[in-house]
């Protein structure tokens, strides 16, 4: 075996996670506050545990995986959370997308007990977590990352980024990036449909060039399939721009698109499509054109 992890948060991302770490060899015990989810990682081989302290007791890291901020710091702070099982000298990595702040908040408390922290988000989606092709932005001491490097490789590549909140405000970049760029993808076909043309033919002539990216090769096919099935969901997108917007406004940091992107999510949101796959902005510009990519 290559050793023994514990993780905790079996959502679209946690569970493809925990198999490529089990494929690798990894003794995994993972908790959820969701039974069903912790018994189908128990069928494959996984083992149980009754809380997130119960996953720190048993193993010597503890990776968590959980939707927001204040998951992260109830899962490694709160009752029954990690600090309370974890002695010192064990490793706490968070792998959600949290605000710098609280993976600061995090690494301290963490300082204080003498457990190890990283706080390392990823971006790939669902199809990454499955591939074992995630980016894993990492924070906290250089000393503990490359203590760990190797237990990232099953789940993807991992790039140090600087001190504690480091790897999740590089991640914050990262969305922002990636919403504004599907805006604009949707826009853009949207436009091209509504002119006549057909959107399959204005993708593959524009993919090639300045204009082609990882975002418009993932999320243009969906659009024109008017095929909206989550690989990241609209809902963890917009607390994604949340974040963005509050780090900015603590350094700053004007973020205007960011924030025209973050009020577009947010109608989607009243209309019940948090569920739906982020490439599902296009809706709203659909809406307001009178016109779907699809069809």
């Amino acid at each position: 075996m290559a050793g023994k992890v514990g993780f905790i948060g079996l959502g679209i991302m946690g569970r493809p996670m925990v198999r490529n770490l089990m494929k690798a060899g990894y003794e995994v015990t993972v908790y959820d506050i969701v039974g069903t989810a912790v018994e189908e990682m128990v069928t494959e081989g996984a083992t149980a545990a009754g809380s997130a302290r119960e996953v720190a007791e048993q193993t010597p890291v503890i990776i968590t995986m959980v939707p927001d901020s204040a998951d992260s710091e109830a899962a490694i702070m709160g009752p029954n959370g990690v600090l309370e099982g974890a002695d010192a000298g064990k490793a706490v990595i968070d792998m959600s997308s949290i605000a710098p702040a609280s993976s600061q908040k995090i690494g301290a408390a963490c300082d204080e007990a003498g457990v190890e922290f990283l706080d390392a988000p990823v971006s790939g989606g669902e199809p990454g977590a499955i591939a074992g092709t995630l980016a894993i932005m990492v924070g906290g001491s250089k000393s503990v990352f490359d203590k760990h490097f190797s237990l990232f490789g099953p789940m993807g590549s991992a790039t140090y980024c600087g001190p504690y909140g480091a790897g999740n405000t590089t991640k914050l970049a990262n969305q922002i990036i990636v919403a504004l760029n599907i805006a604009a993808v949707a826009e853009a076909l949207v436009l091209a449909k509504k002119a006549g043309l057909d959107p399959e033919i204005v993708f593959n002539a524009i993919k090639g060039g300045l204009a082609g990216s990882t975002v418009l090769n993932a999320k243009a096919p969906m659009m024109i399939a008017g095929n909206f099935r989550p690989g990241f969901r609209i809902a963890l997108h917009q607390k994604d721009l949340n974040n963005a917007l509050q780090t900015g406004r603590e350094l700053g940091v004007p973020l205007p698109f960011t924030a025209l992107v973050q009020q577009v999510v947010g109608s989607l949101m009243n209309e019940g499509k948090g569920v739906l796959d982020h490439s599902a902005i296009a809706n709203f510009i659909e809406d307001m054109a009178q016109q779907k990519i699809s069809g």
